[in-house]
């Protein structure tokens, strides 16, 4: 959902744009589903229960978490396999798969039980009567449940548990048409949040997203929306990943329309019954079909449990979640440890065989939360009534009343893998330094706070590999279908505790470097013939040590000065770069800074023509500086503009500022020399002078329009003339419509949007933004670009400057200067004080066997293995993708060398180098072993919006889809023990990776709201090319820290991204990375009202405030600590949004509540790994 709107609310991307007032749900035949109809008391079979809160969180199953896009379902169509090339495959046509119509042969367990009473959370449980009906035989193992830790339920039995296999019904397809009426799904009555998600769309009329799916089963792919989060609940906690999925049965076939109780229950194989938690019941009977395997070194979700009252939660004010007692557990002693909290195996995903829980007294108005089949509100089964009485029956008529129907399995979200216990069990085994002298270890996850001791590869803060074990061989490669790629942050700010990158002097001769491959000199070159020659560790050529770097070598073979040289003990350090390094041989000048501000009506009416000359008068002693002790070395000019440019000469013997007029835009020059770079400390009365007086000569203009291309070939004329590098900021508000070299029109045309023509709305609009970026880069002239734009400016043209010169776009829609002049000013004053280099070059060296073939960020390529940087700032990430060319070995290992050639700001001319060497492997099973699913994610998202220049939207997010499914269905072909085909089976180490997947196939750029802005698109999508892995992460899927109960020192931990994990007693804070969101429960104690707000009333809470009170109290204090803390670790400055429950702007902060279905008809995470097995078994079948 968009959040740029006309509200006073602020929006994700900007500021609230109009049209927000009501919710985003359109009417039913729009393909939307309408305002969900109030709750009128639970449905019979249902129990309401209380929901869980707090931090209780499903145990993870184990492994880093892996990354994952949002989608909506209908992004799934047909794909075909073949022709997979290593990384994700070629975007063009989703490979075709079989239909899914063959019957899954419906899970073998069938546990039921007694109807669980869940705990209600705030907002209505998802109801996952689909998900369970269809996951009938998924069985999720994973390890050992880990200890409780605070905020988990313990456990429930003493005895490790073993692997469980959690057999779930199988996922439902999507479907094309609507079920026909006679095939009634086995399921209960839909109920309201059902509807949506639920039952078929209401005849004739087509889901909307139905039309790219795949003619699958007929029955809508419903995966069950995921139970109210207990958060302690004691479910068995799943072992290795091993989610198993009973094989789907037609939908339509006459079987379905049973109840479940046609297949056998299963029953525990290793009877674990929690000790003391549920009452005692008879052993289910076993259904031997599928046996729960027995050891499988991934993690698998067991399957339903039946459900049986749940103790109460242990953590503070939570409400008791429901517990159900594990069913089948069989241990399987490699899987993962499982969810804390959930006793079981490890990794197994029970599914609940029971209907969803009621949603109990909703608060006013409040939608169910809706996690289910995509499209339109599904009716009632045909035979159902119509579970709430305001709430009409779409179905069709009721045939002959059969018999009632059983209670559904669910799929039980605490049961998948989560990414918070993930998450969290990295930081508990992280205690020690990471020491990076190990080749091919994988570090600490980017959530973790590690302290890096560099022995002699990069640091993980630098580069970043999607693989620590390289697959040998390219077939190898591209059977796994795993990326291979190295995000790579070449100047990285490192914590203080930690060294900065040592800068090196060879003196006149320079760096010394292997005669063939160029390479540099690196802990990776070994020295032969008593050290006076050395052979190249990336090309084997021996080279000659020029005598002045010759030195001995002691017993070992080492040189006698191994520890006292960076470039031999170090894998990151600098080298000071002779005048052959530079541009024409000739040492560069320092670099200027050039602003240049608009001056439009729209510019001087927002207030942000005086903001800005305001601040610059301060920022001109925050220029970059190398010694902090001596005054910067940057020059610095000004120009102001509309549909003309006024440049102004501030040499320091004037008495006032000069102003000269350029009309003619056509040609643009500079028209002064002498008196428009000056140095700050020379010409600074002259700069406050011109800087006060800017505001007042353009307070009455009626200038609307602008020009845009002039602009930006000024600032690089001035740079040209100076003969130095630079940077521009352009403070801009509009379309360029005025006459002028790059003009362009308003082409804003919604109705494009998921169509095959909207892939021309994220390319630029003229060639002529793409020829000037082009000159830019070769002046070294980088463009960083503001915007403050109150309608359509095109930021898909306006970026490709910014974009191509390494610099970086803000956006501030419909700002006001009163709300947004905070976020605004903080952006401005980290861009200008950050650490850049300037007129830099890249290039990646590898090894024999492996080379990069493609890259992705912010930059300009004039050819294959050059990225040419006009700019490069410390917050630039640029990922790498390597193919193979030859044939790896095991004993050697790949090894990845990054060197920068770059401008410090103080115009010497360095070249910063990092090294990385990763380990080889011919046995897919350690290649899986050895992956980071973040990074993974940080490349299939930046390939993904890369590819929708040229590709349909659905055909990228299919592609991603058959990538994620092609990897995960190696490794269950290739790695995993042999299990029943209704097992979901993940790699540990990649268990995460459908839930990050699904949140990136879902984000606004794959599968945008209808009030999301084609710029906000594009704007996220440049954002996003050049962010490192912490960002990724944090963007797709955000932290929300639950604040009841703050400590000084340690954060709270979080809880999972889902609605149901709100309680209506708590306050939350939600980080995504470009946003913090406060949350208030309707329900929230009185003195927690006064410690964070200052006054005891839930409503009188202003909700437009975007800074708390400074409170004399210890939570007040710490709340603030944290939100600075966690301003301070992003390079964008994040606006705080306060959110009363019920308010409308909860609409926005529930956008971002990735675990859940979105607006735009993105899966819930439950649906999507339902549908992701149903992926993986297409491919295995």
């Amino acid at each position: 959902m968009n959040v740029n709107q006309h509200t006073p609310m602020a929006s994700p991307y900007g500021q609230p744009q109009p049209g927000y007032g009501q919710p985003t749900f359109a009417p039913l035949d729009s393909g939307y589903p309408p305002p969900y109809a109030p709750y009128n008391g639970p449905v019979s079979t249902y129990q309401p229960g209380v929901p869980p809160q707090g931090h209780g969180r499903a145990p993870l199953n184990s492994g880093p978490p892996p990354v994952s896009a949002p989608q909506a379902y209908n992004q799934y169509g047909g794909h075909h396999q073949g022709d997979m090339q290593n990384g994700p495959p070629p975007m063009t046509q989703a490979p075709p798969r079989p239909v899914a119509t063959q019957s899954y042969n419906q899970g073998t367990v069938n546990l039921s039980g007694p109807p669980t009473s869940y705990p209600q959370h705030y907002g209505p449980p998802p109801t996952m009567q689909h998900v369970t009906s269809q996951m009938g035989g998924m069985h999720i193992n994973s390890g050992a449940p880990n200890a409780a830790v605070p905020g988990y339920a313990p456990p429930h039995s003493s005895q490790p548990p073993i692997s469980t296999s959690f057999s779930a019904a199988p996922p439902a397809s999507y479907t094309q048409a609507l079920p026909p009426a006679s095939s009634a799904p086995t399921q209960a009555p839909p109920s309201a949040s059902q509807q949506y998600y639920g039952g078929g769309p209401p005849p004739n009329s087509q889901p909307p997203f139905s039309s790219s799916l795949p003619p699958a089963s007929q029955q809508p792919f419903t995966s069950p929306a995921p139970p109210p989060p207990s958060n302690q609940q004691t479910f068995p906690a799943p072992l290795p990943h091993t989610y198993s999925a009973p094989p789907a049965t037609q939908a339509s076939s006459p079987s379905m329309s049973q109840p479940h109780q046609s297949f056998p229950p299963t029953q525990p194989a290793c009877s674990t019954a929690p000790q003391g938690s549920f009452p005692p019941r008879a052993p289910p009977p076993t259904s031997s079909q599928y046996p729960p395997p027995t050891s499988t070194p991934s993690s698998q979700y067991p399957g339903p449990l039946p459900p049986q009252q749940q103790p109460p939660f242990p953590s503070g004010p939570h409400v008791p979640a429901p517990q159900m007692p594990p069913t089948s557990m069989c241990q399987s002693n490699h899987l993962p440890p499982g969810p804390q909290g959930l006793s079981g195996p490890p990794g197994t995903v029970p599914l609940q065989q029971q209907m969803p829980p009621p949603q109990p007294g909703m608060p006013g108005g409040y939608p169910p939360q809706q996690n289910g089949a995509f499209g339109q509100v599904r009716g009632p089964q045909p035979g159902y009534p119509g579970h709430y009485p305001s709430q009409p029956n779409y179905g069709a008529p009721a045939p002959a009343p059969g018999p009632p129907p059983p209670a559904q399995k669910r799929l039980d979200p605490d049961a998948i893998p989560s990414p918070i216990q993930v998450i969290e069990d990295d930081k508990a085994k992280s205690t020690e330094p990471f020491s990076t002298g190990v080749r091919g270890q994988a570090p600490p996850l980017v959530t973790t706070d590690f302290h890096v001791k560099d022995q002699g590869n990069a640091s993980p803060r630098f580069i970043r590999c999607t693989a620590y074990n390289m697959p040998c061989t390219a077939d190898m490669a591209k059977q796994s279908q795993v990326p291979l790629a190295a995000v790579i942050k070449p100047l990285a700010v490192l914590p203080h505790d930690e060294t900065p990158p040592h800068l090196v002097d060879h003196g006149e001769g320079g760096p010394i470097r292997c005669n063939r491959c160029k390479a540099y000199m690196c802990p990776y070159m070994q020295f032969i013939e008593g050290g006076r020659r050395f052979q190249c560790g990336f090309c084997s050529c021996v080279t000659e040590v020029p005598p002045y770097y010759f030195q001995h070598l002691d017993h070992t073979g080492k040189r006698v000065d191994f520890y006292d040289r960076p470039e031999l003990s170090l894998g990151s350090y600098e080298f000071l770069a002779t005048v052959d390094y530079c541009k024409n041989n000739k040492i560069p000048q320092p670099p200027a800074f050039i602003f240049l501000i608009d001056v439009s009506y729209n510019a001087i009416k927002s207030g942000m023509v005086g903001i800005v000359c305001q601040e610059l008068k301060t920022l001109m002693d925050r220029l970059p500086r190398e010694n902090p002790e001596l005054d910067s070395a940057v020059r610095v000019g000004f120009v102001t503009y509309n549909k003309v440019l006024h440049f102004y000469n501030v040499k320091s013997s004037l008495a006032q500022p000069q102003m000269l007029v350029v009309s003619d835009v056509s040609e643009m020059f500079v028209p002064l020399l002498d008196g428009f770079l000056v140095n700050v400390g020379e010409s600074r009365q002259v700069i406050e002078s011109l800087l006060d007086h800017i505001p007042e000569m353009f307070a009455d203009t009626r200038e609307t329009e602008t020009v845009f291309g002039p602009v930006i070939q000024a600032g690089l004329e001035a740079l040209k003339a100076a003969d130095c590098a630079g940077k521009l900021f352009v403070f801009h508000t509009s379309l360029p419509i005025a006459e002028s070299p790059g003009k362009l029109k308003n082409r804003e045309d919604k109705k494009l949007i998921g169509t095959d023509k909207e892939k021309s709305l994220f390319q630029p609009q003229v060639s002529f933004y793409s020829t000037l970026a082009k000159d830019c880069v070769a002046q070294g002239c980088c463009v960083d670009l503001f915007l403050f734009p109150n309608q359509y400016v095109d930021v898909a043209t306006l970026a490709v400057v910014p974009v191509s010169t390494g610099g970086s776009v803000y956006k501030y829609t419909y700002f006001q200067a009163q709300s947004d002049q905070e976020r605004f000013l903080n952006d401005l004053r980290r861009d200008v004080q950050k650490p850049i280099g300037f007129d830099a070059v890249m290039r990646v060296r590898t090894s024999t066997g492996i080379r990069a073939t493609d890259f992705f960020g912010s930059f300009f390529m004039s050819n294959t293995t050059d990225v040419e940087l006009a700019g490069l700032d410390c917050d630039k990430a640029v990922t790498v993708e390597f193919k193979h060319d030859d044939k790896l070995s095991e004993d050697t290992g790949a090894l990845i060398q990054c060197a920068v050639l770059y401008t410090s700001c103080g115009g010497q001319r360095r070249l910063r180098v990092h090294n990385m060497a990763v380990n080889c492997c011919s046995q897919l099973s350690d290649l899986y072993r050895n992956c980071e699913t973040d990074t993974i994610i940080n490349f299939l998202c930046k390939y993904a919006f890369r590819g929708i220049l040229n590709n349909p939207t659905k055909s990228v997010r299919d592609t991603l889809v058959n990538q994620c499914a092609q990897i995960l269905a190696c490794y269950r072909k290739n790695c995993a023990n042999p299990s029943s085909a209704g097992q979901l089976i993940l790699p540990e180490c990649m268990k995460l990776l459908p839930v990050y997947l699904n949140c990136v196939l879902k984000s606004d750029v794959l599968l945008p709201a209808a009030d999301v802005s084609l710029d906000d698109r594009a704007y996220l999508r440049q954002l996003i090319s050049c962010m490192d892995v912490s960002e990724t992460h944090v963007f797709f899927y955000p932290r929300l820290l639950p604040l009841m109960k703050l400590e000084s020192g340690s954060l709270p931990v979080a809880v999972r991204a889902s609605e149901e994990r709100l309680s209506k007693g708590g306050v939350y804070l939600l980080e995504t990375g470009l946003h913090l969101f406060l949350w208030v429960g309707a329900n929230v104690q009185q003195e927690l009202l006064l410690n964070i707000f200052g006054t005891s009333s839930f409503s009188q809470i202003d909700a437009s405030m975007t800074c708390l009170p400074i409170l004399d109290n210890p939570l007040s204090q710490r709340l603030r600590e944290m939100v600075e803390s966690f301003r301070a670790q992003r390079s964008r400055y994040m606006k705080l949004m306060v959110v009363k429950q019920e308010d409308r702007s909860e609409l926005i902060f529930r956008h971002f509540l990735t675990e859940d279905k979105s607006a735009s008809g993105g899966a819930s995470y439950v649906d999507f790994l339902c549908h992701m097995h149903k992926e993986i078994r297409q491919l295995l079948s």
